[in-house]
């Protein structure tokens, strides 16, 4: 995977997977805060039908993305991201 800088708003449908490789599920939108141009976190959704799950994944958590293959590295493991609605 690549640690360039990417354009995280660019990355809706991107497969997430924490530090030791396990899947999270896909990116479903970026979340901004703090700056209007600039996305803090992602939602991540993962199930598919009635255990549908998201979780805020914050751009700190980031440890590399792969534009090529669509997949987002994290630093943390699955335990350390909030779930949300």
């Amino acid at each position: 995977m690549s640690s360039l800088a990417v354009d995280l708003s660019r990355t809706r449908g991107f497969l997430v997977a924490d530090a030791a490789g396990r899947p999270l599920g896909r990116v479903e939108c970026t979340m901004y805060g703090s700056r209007p141009d600039h996305p803090d976190a992602l939602s991540v959704r993962s199930g598919r039908l009635l255990g549908k799950r998201r979780r805020l994944v914050p751009a700190e958590a980031i440890r590399a993305v792969d534009a090529v293959a669509g997949v987002i590295g994290l630093r943390v493991g699955s335990e350390q991201i909030r779930s949300f609605l």
